[in-house]
């Protein structure tokens, strides 16, 4: 079994499924995880080139939002489409990335993970609301590479 294939159980990964539905079912936005074993030297590189290839630059207010995580290099990037970004306020990656990093510094990946989705939720349903004509964008799964 790879690291990334071991870094979260079966149940702990359906924990992270559940919370990104959750965080979802508020807001119109999309949040993904992606898990791999490197990020190739260059991680917020990495993130941006799998942003594109997980297609969450494709969504109807470009308000998707991806965690991924280098389980190899210990590195994790937060990043938000345009529509997001234009509306968090200042800092607000920042603050999430210290609540990612200080449950990852105990080696509590899923609860970091988790506590990354909730407040990205949060601040995706502040800015960008459901509404009924909302569909759900993107695959709610943890994809891998």
């Amino acid at each position: 079994m790879s690291r990334v294939e071991a870094f979260l159980t079966a149940e702990e990964e359906a924990e992270v499924v559940r919370a990104i539905q959750e965080a979802e079912r508020d807001t119109s936005g999309e949040i993904r995880v992606h898990l791999e074993h490197t990020d190739r030297g260059n991680p917020q590189k990495r993130a941006e080139a799998l942003f594109h290839l997980l297609k969450m630059d494709n969504t109807r207010e470009r308000n998707g939002v991806l965690l991924y995580i280098a389980v190899k290099d210990h590195h994790f990037v937060i990043l938000g489409d345009k529509g997001i970004d234009r509306v968090v306020p200042e800092g607000f990656w920042d603050g999430t990335r210290d609540v990612i990093q200080d449950h990852f510094r105990r080696g509590a990946f899923k609860d970091g993970i988790i506590a990354g989705i909730r407040s990205a939720g949060q601040e995706l349903k502040a800015h960008f609301p459901w509404h009924p004509e909302d569909v759900n964008e993107l695959d709610d799964g943890i994809s891998r590479s």
